[in-house]
């Protein structure tokens, strides 16, 4: 197929195991879709937008749903591991391909230092619902210890007294104090060890814990349901419709993790047909969890009440339940929320090595990482490298920062793939015959209508804030706001002169939307994350895969001359 600019891999895709089928993949996106999201970010969600955060989730899942036809209809064309980095190889080649594979880094790797950390902070909740607990210095990382330590001494602040104390009472090794994140680097360590023995076990455990936490949800709607009082819906948009719209911002990141199924296309059975179908199904299945869920949650409890870490136990103390029966109920929701980021936290562990192994058989990375485990057949230098580089930021941050740069890597891979399927829908090559296909729609007069309809709505519901865009003397976040103007002017004028297929290109400009939302800190550590992996590139890895590319030419005319040789 000429679509295909990609080198040919140097290891035959068929070295990983193809165990997985539709029901696992589906399970794979629910597991990463399903996580803190459902167990707390609703909570603040539906505290922005009251009743109405129902209508939220939906919007939300449309917004990301765009980006997953995009991605459905990739995998069903190139089913090879890779995620976004893979499909953007196939369109824009090697140097897009190796910025798209540095940013889902961030989503991998680096995000799950985030999400290690949220296990560890569920944990604990759960230990202490136990009346048990662990050592202050054994559940947080050395460096927030020791500045609240140092900020203790300086301020006599009591509530920093806990922390002073803790470090003073931290067993030392060499008079250094031993504090470390404990349950981090536990769950960190078996997550990998369970992603480096096969992707057979891995999928069996996430089967799992997926059931399990599922039904958690089902359990809390079931009984919930019966205690509902409809007239807590009666003011169903309380902060107005810019409320609502803030809190799909608050939840949207709660879809993201439905492309870490397109990592896994190598060992589907059927990636063509079973991943199109698993991202969609994982979608339509998580909204209508999350749907349900926000009825219920403010159908029990005034909304403004639901903005608390534990939304689901919270609703049950307001529930005319035995107190046996309410300990019961919080406890096994305690249990489902750590059950829920241990699943997402291995799916996303088996995403990482399945990237750094594509990039290295296109000669980008070194070539160890490509190699597969002789009796596992999983990507395991490649998974072991994941734990570490998971594992070693434990012990020096909280890197609660990375989970606002994890979103922009992860939106920049949307962007990126939506922009690629507008591209193929525009000048298809010969051959290109996915077995899903985005539906195309003529961009060219829709899109019109939509910006003027946009431009129109946002001067009359706010026409101070649309009259400050056009202030250039006025400065702050409002240049956020240009750019994407800017963006959507650019990008306009391709779709309208080429009429590009629609919902692509919705697809991209919701994902940079979305970044343009982000604080500019982030946008400053996102150029400073991309000019390392520049660097990166044209120090490593432009000039092996030039020699790799070289290696398989010279191996091709090696082929080709022995099929030519006459028959002796």
């Amino acid at each position: 197929m000429n679509l295909l600019r990609r080198k040919p891999a140097t290891e035959s895709p068929s070295s990983l195991r193809r165990v997985l089928s539709l029901v696992d993949l589906t399970a794979m996106g629910v597991a990463a879709v399903i996580g803190a999201g459902i167990f707390s970010t609703i909570g603040e969600a539906a505290a922005m937008a009251g009743p109405s955060v129902v209508v939220v989730f939906v919007i939300a899942a449309f917004v990301a749903g765009l980006s997953a036809l995009s991605y459905a209809e990739m995998a069903s064309s190139v089913p090879l591991a890779g995620s976004a980095y893979t499909y953007a190889y196939v369109v824009f080649g090697e140097v897009v391909a190796w910025l798209v594979g540095w940013m889902l880094v961030l989503e991998y790797a680096i995000g799950n230092i985030a999400v290690a950390l949220s296990w560890s902070g569920y944990f604990q909740a759960l230990l202490h619902s136990w009346g048990l607990g662990l050592p202050p210095y054994l559940v947080t990382d050395p460096v927030t210890l020791w500045q609240q330590a140092q900020a203790y001494l300086t301020t006599r602040d009591p509530a920093l007294a806990s922390a002073y104390q803790a470090w003073q009472a931290a067993p030392r090794i060499a008079s250094i104090p031993l504090v470390l994140n404990l349950p981090a680097l536990l769950i960190v360590a078996a997550v990998t060890a369970l992603a480096y023995v096969g992707i057979q076990e891995s999928r069996a455990a996430n089967n799992f814990m997926v059931a399990l936490k599922i039904g958690a949800v089902l359990l809390v709607i079931g009984i919930g349901a019966f205690f509902v009082d409809p007239t807590r819906w009666q003011a169903f948009m309380p902060h107005g419709f810019s409320g609502m719209m803030r809190g799909v911002g608050a939840v949207f990141f709660a879809y993201i993790g439905f492309d870490a199924l397109s990592t896994t296309a190598e060992e589907a059975r059927n990636p063509r047909r079973d991943l199109p179908l698993a991202m969609i199904l994982s979608l339509v299945l998580c909204t209508l969890l999350y749907v349900a869920l926000a009825l219920v949650l403010t159908g029990l409890a005034p909304y403004q009440e639901l903005a608390v870490t534990d939304p689901l136990a919270y609703v049950f103390t307001r529930l005319p339940l035995s107190e046996s029966l309410r300990k019961l109920l919080i406890g096994v929701i305690a249990v489902s929320a750590v059950v829920a980021m241990t699943s997402v936290l291995l799916v996303f562990q088996l995403g990482q090595p399945r990237i750094w192994y594509t990039m290295s058989r296109d000669g980008l990375l070194p070539p160890a990482l490509a190699k597969v485990h002789p009796r596992f057949r999983t990507p395991h230098l490649a998974t072991l490298l994941t734990g570490v580089v998971v594992a070693l930021p434990l012990f020096f941050s909280s890197l609660h920062v990375v989970v606002d740069l994890t979103s922009m890597g992860t939106l920049m891979a949307f962007a990126i793939v939506s922009l690629g399927v507008a591209y193929l829908h525009h000048a298809p090559p010969p051959g290109y015959n996915p077995r899903f296909r985005v539906p195309k729609v003529p961009g060219r007069w829709l899109f019109l209508g939509l910006t003027l309809s946009g431009i129109g709505w946002a001067a009359t519901l706010d026409p101070e804030g649309f009259r400050s865009l056009f202030d250039f003397s006025r400065g702050g976040s409002l240049w956020r706001y240009r750019v994407f103007l800017a963006l959507v002017m650019g990008m306009g004028y391709f779709i309208v002169r080429y009429n590009l297929s629609l919902l692509p290109m919705l697809g991209a400009l919701s994902a940079l939307y979305l970044i343009i939302e982000l604080d500019t800190e982030n946008w400053l550590r996102l150029g400073i994350w991309t000019a390392v992996g520049l660097a990166l590139y044209f120090g490593y890895g432009y000039w092996h895969s030039k020699l790799r590319a070289g290696q398989v030419r010279n191996a091709d005319s090696g082929e080709r001359q022995e099929e030519n040789a006459p028959s002796s």
